[in-house]
Order: structure tokens, then sequence, then C-alpha cells
């Protein structure tokens, strides 16, 4: 990867083939849609010299950043277009997606591939690929909650020094210490690009913990109520006093490349970001980083859930082909190769039990791998914040609007992190957008 953490936006062409049925000669080859996270740039590499050569499939792969991904992956599936064979597909999507008859149950094939062990799967990871008929549609790639990464010679620097829960108010006083212009280091990076599953992803675990939320039990809109809008401004205000350069621009993968690149004191996001920062090829600060619980306000504990798996579209005519690819990828066989061939910090963790019991990957793995495990444990779903829901999600409200709904807010918020709007107008148009999404749900 060019500059050690760059994204690589585009891969090989995912134009799909032709053919029907699973015995046909050109079910050789299948085409799969991924998002371009760390550990789906490893699979790509990974996968001709391996796969290919044990099977004779071949993959075609396009590798899209998140938002790109979600539009593409929704378009293809959703219209039954039949482009891809395979996709990566999030927490989110998967449950909705079976309830629309989208996908492919993979439960049976699961159970009847006697070297899978679907009992090894985590269970929080299963819970959230279960549709309502109690099968899985969805197999998890890697799994992850969200915690906060710190740069232990920047705090070692300046006296400072970590807690293992740490609240949202020390970690901006630490920003503030930690903030430095003029050698350009921010003191804490955070996303700001818009998206539902961009910014709002971190951002509403703040809301969660400072007792807002989207929707109450009834389905009464929230979004621009006092906790909403204190946990809002909060945020905008931590990113745009200390934190990255571009915030408005930045999403994941810009808060990877500069934190990475030792360009931030902390940076709050997604536990299987630790994997490429712990990998001395990837990052300037391998063996350097901290790793704590999800910063909290009002709750014991605020890291979201979240996993991107393999799903296979109900328009794929090479089912088999596909599985043996989806079952090869979550596989216990692929951590072990990963690990042998690109280090064991790179092992796509999260979703088996059984990795955290390879030496090899507990010792790589010894800076975040419990702390990972205690905030995927410790997600909550079901009651995330201080107030019952009316629908499952930690950092996403379960329904299919909401995915409109976020990015549409989304983009306000960011602008206010722009400063070209504020929060409360930001909020306010947000809550009359909620409104029209509540009147679907209100009485049922």
């Amino acid at each position: 990867m060019a500059a050690g953490l760059l994204l690589l936006t585009a891969g090989c062409s995912g134009a799909g083939s032709t053919g029907s049925g699973s015995g046909g000669s050109d079910d050789q080859t299948i085409t799969a849609l991924m998002v371009g996270n760390p550990q789906m740039e490893d699979i790509q590499k990974l996968t001709a010299d391996n796969f290919t050569k044990q099977t004779g499939i071949k993959v075609k792969f396009t590798i899209l950043p998140e938002n790109e991904l979600r539009d593409k992956v929704t378009q293809d599936v959703a219209n039954q277009g039949g482009q891809y064979d395979v996709a990566t597909v999030g927490a989110y999507e998967v449950p909705i997606w079976a309830k629309n008859g989208w996908l492919q149950q993979l439960s049976d094939k699961a159970n009847a591939d006697a070297g899978y062990d679907t009992g090894d799967l985590l269970k929080p990871m299963v819970a959230a690929l279960t549709g309502d008929d109690g099968k899985m549609y969805g197999a998890p790639f890697y799994g992850e909650s969200s915690f906060l990464m710190y740069n232990k010679d920047l705090f070692a620097a300046k006296g400072l020094t970590m807690p293992e829960h740490p609240t949202w108010d020390q970690v901006a006083g630490f920003a503030a210490k930690l903030n430095d212009k003029g050698k350009g280091v921010a003191g804490i990076c955070l996303r700001g690009l818009p998206g539902w599953g961009e910014l709002f992803a971190p951002l509403t675990t703040v809301v969660n913990t400072y007792g807002g939320t989207w929707f109450d039990k009834d389905w009464t809109p929230k979004v621009n109520a006092p906790e909403f809008k204190q946990a809002t401004q909060f945020y905008v205000d931590l990113v745009k006093k200390y934190g990255e350069s571009g915030a408005p621009q930045s999403g994941f993968t810009e808060c990877l490349n500069t934190f990475g690149q030792g360009k931030a004191a902390m940076w709050y996001d997604a536990t299987s970001a630790a994997g490429t920062l712990e990998d001395p090829n990837a990052s300037k600060v391998a063996g350097h980083v901290g790793y704590v619980y999800a910063p909290v306000e009002k709750t014991d504990y605020s890291g979201w859930l979240w996993t991107w798996s393999w799903v296979m579209p109900k328009t794929t005519k090479k089912a088999e082909a596909a599985w043996k690819f989806i079952s090869w990828a979550t596989s216990k066989d692929y951590e072990q190769l990963v690990g042998s061939k690109l280090g064991w910090s790179r092992v796509p963790s999260g979703k088996r039990t059984s990795t955290y019991s390879i030496p090899q990957y507990k010792d790589s793995a010894k800076a975040f791998a419990d702390v990972t495990l205690g905030s995927i444990e410790h997600a909550n779903p079901q009651n995330p914040g201080l107030q019952p829901r009316p629908a499952l999600g930690v950092q996403y409200v379960g329904i299919p609007e909401f995915a409109d709904l976020g990015t549409k807010v989304s983009q306000e918020v960011s602008a206010s992190i722009a400063g070209s709007t504020t929060v409360d107008k930001a909020l306010d148009d947000g809550q009359q957008q909620a409104e029209a999404v509540a009147k679907n749900y209100k009485g049922k």
C-alpha cells in the first residue's frame, strides 16, 4: 500500500460473468464486491495463490470506499442486478435484506460443511447476521467494537496517563494538551466525513452515552433533544478545536492514515484498526499505541458492535463456488494463512472464539486483544443507552430508512464541522426528517 496506509480505492473489474447452474465451466470464476478496508485488501492479495490454487475458482474483485460500496451493493442487490456472486455487507443491512428476500441463507451450507465449525463463531456476530427465521444470512469476515487508541510516546512526553475507562471530558482535556499545530499533530482524530456509517458510527455512540437516542421506545424522534444536541455539539467542538485537518472529509481510512503516520495523539474508532496499526510495514506507530475502552459519559460502556460479513445475493447462479469462497474467507485456516503470510496482527479477528487461543495471535495482539474482546462482549444492541429503544443497533437504528436519515443528518453535522451551519440547525432539520420516518412506525 502506497504511503503505508493509503486506501486501495479500485480493484479488478467487477463485471459479472455469464453462465448458469453450478456445473458450467465458467462457474470457475466468481465476482466479489468488497469494502476497501485493510482486511479486504489482504484477501485480494492471498486469493490467487491459495484459494484459486486449491479450488480452481478465480475471483474477480471490485474494491470501493465504504460510502461508495454501500451505494453499489445496495443498487445491485436490491434491484436483483446479479452482477456479484459475493459481497461484503454490514450488520445493519443483513437482517433487513434477509427479510426482503435478497440474500441466500448460509446456515444450511455452513452446518453441512464439516470443517467450518459454526459453533466457534462469536455469538454476538452470529446474532447480528441472523434473519427472523433463525438462519444466518451473512458469514462474519471480521467483527469489531470501538475503542480509543492513543500514542503512548506523545502521552509520556507530556506526563499524561490514560485510564482504562476514560470519560469524554478526560479525552477532551488530553486533546487540548496534546494538540500541536506547529508539529502537525492533532490532539485527536474523529470522523467528519458524511455518511450514516462514517460520521454517525462514532457520533451515535457519543449520543448514547450522553443519554440521547434517535427515537424513544414509542418512535418519538429525539434528534434535537437536549442530550442529542449536547453530545453532537461536544463532538463538533472537539474535532474543530483539536481534530485533524480536513476533518469534514475524514472517514475511517483518512484517520487510519493520520494516526498511523503519528499525526494524531488519539483516535476513537473501530477495534479492527489495531491490526494495521501494529503492523510495522504499514504503520509508523507500531508498538507505540495504547488501547482503552470507548469513552463514556453516563453509561458504563459505549462501544459499537459491527461485523463486515460475506453474503451471497439471491441472484447468484454460482452458489456452490460462492460458498466455497465464503467458507474459506471466514475459516480458521484463513486466519492461519494471514498470520503466517502477512503477520499475526493482521488476522481478521473478532469473529471466532478460537482466534484468541492461537499463541502467535495472542502474542502479536497482546496490546489490544483483551480490550477488543471485552468491547465486543459489552456492546448491547438491545439497550445501548439510558432508555429502551424501538429497534436493534448501537451505532445505527435497525430500520431500512435509517441509511437515508442518518446520511442526510450527517451531511449537515459535517457542514457544522466545516463552519457552514450550526449544530442546532443541523439537528432541528434532522428532527423533521426523523418525524417523517417515525410516521411509518408509530402505533404499529
